[in-house]
């Protein structure tokens, strides 16, 4: 199992955007991948999940893989938050 905490740091949080973005880097994977945020955990790879969420600025989340290419998953999650400019 692998994991990273981030910190969000777009002014407007994880919307809908992003979100898509996120879930189509995490849906490359075969590892299981959950995003928690505010004590609930939800699947990296369903949009609806996420953006249930609703994930604000300066809020502190965790990205959680679990499977073959765990690590790999949060590597590529990580390096498309940087570039989108989401969390750091």
């Amino acid at each position: 199992m692998a994991e990273k905490q981030f910190t969000v740091v777009a002014d407007s949080g994880i919307h809908a955007r992003p979100a898509t973005t996120l879930v189509q880097a995490a849906s490359k994977f075969d590892a299981d991948v959950n995003l928690e945020y505010n004590g609930k955990t939800v699947n990296l790879k369903s949009i609806m999940g996420v953006m249930s969420l609703g994930i604000p600025k300066d809020a502190v989340i965790k990205i959680t893989a679990e499977g073959s290419d765990a690590a790999d998953a949060i590597a590529a999650l990580e390096d498309t938050m940087k570039k989108e400019g989401l969390a750091e």
